[in-house]
């Protein structure tokens, strides 16, 4: 049976989700924007400067309208993170669950999700596993939306390298990002997962996309440099930049093992945070 608390704070998180993921679908991160009009600054290629000022004409006509920035908007990936004094309750799923289902009626969002076998479509971006979520200890309860568009996830990848192949691992994020070409819709932020297990290497790469993109490692930095070296640039009709970021998570792993995974996110890389109100 629910507690009064039960009933609030699911609520709450339905309020929450609503309202960071019309967040995330309408506006960019700073940091993002900001990486964005630093490489269309820098862009040399004609055509390219010329599919940077759409990118920067889309983003503010969105703002100023109130609309998504794409008609892809996405499937809902939210985290949460959980205080002590919250209880991991059937709740907070109805919560997330009951926040995508408003988004989608009242933004509007596109209804994307289907079964993968019969492509049933629910109708309200829930179903079977969906929304993902997932849960981290925090100090306070928040909720952060990572819509995921098919166009990037459909060409992310991962590999099981031999640990022995360390240098084998920019070889595989160029390689998976050459095979993509213009598809995710370039320039592309990637995030990387080095370590843990076949599936915690997924895990890792779209968690390493809500790192901010204004700053990296010299690792990171090194790997995109390589990645830019392709010439795919903007929506893939060529130029300097092809990847605006490179964002890098590991976790150990298995003495006999090396999992690789890259999430590719294209250049409407939406997301955004929202504490819930108790």
């Amino acid at each position: 049976m629910k507690t009064p608390d039960d009933i609030a704070i699911s609520a709450s998180l339905a309020d929450a989700t609503f309202q960071a993921y019309r967040e995330a679908v309408i506006r960019l991160p700073p940091d993002v924007l900001q990486v964005i009009r630093k490489a269309a600054a820098a862009e040399t290629n004609p055509v390219a400067r010329g599919e940077f000022a759409n990118i920067l004409k889309n983003i503010k006509e969105a703002e100023r309208l109130g609309v998504p920035l794409c008609q892809d908007t996405g499937v809902p990936v939210v985290y949460l993170t959980i205080p002590p004094d919250v209880p991991l309750t059937r709740g907070l799923y109805e919560g997330v669950a009951e926040g995508v289902r408003r988004a989608t009626r009242e933004i509007p969002l596109r209804p994307n999700v289907v079964d993968p076998l019969s492509r049933h479509n629910t109708g309200d971006n829930t179903g079977q596993g969906m929304p993902v979520i997932h849960i981290q200890p925090g100090e306070s309860l928040t909720v952060t939306v990572l819509p995921k568009g098919a166009g990037a996830e459909n060409v992310s990848g991962i590999t099981m390298l031999l640990p022995s192949h360390q240098y084998g691992i920019e070889g595989f994020i160029v390689e998976t990002m050459l095979q993509a070409e213009g598809r995710p819709c370039p320039p592309v932020v990637l995030g990387v997962g080095i370590g843990s297990t076949f599936d915690g290497a997924a895990a890792l790469a779209k968690e390493a996309l809500l790192l901010p993109v204004d700053t990296m490692t010299p690792f990171e930095q090194e790997i995109c440099n390589s990645v830019n070296r392709l010439g795919i640039g903007p929506m893939g009709l060529g130029g300097d930049t092809t990847a605006l970021a490179v964002k890098v998570k590991t976790a150990s792993c298995h003495t006999a093992s090396l999992p690789v995974a890259v999430n590719i996110q294209c250049w409407a890389h939406r997301h955004a945070t929202v504490e819930v109100k108790r």
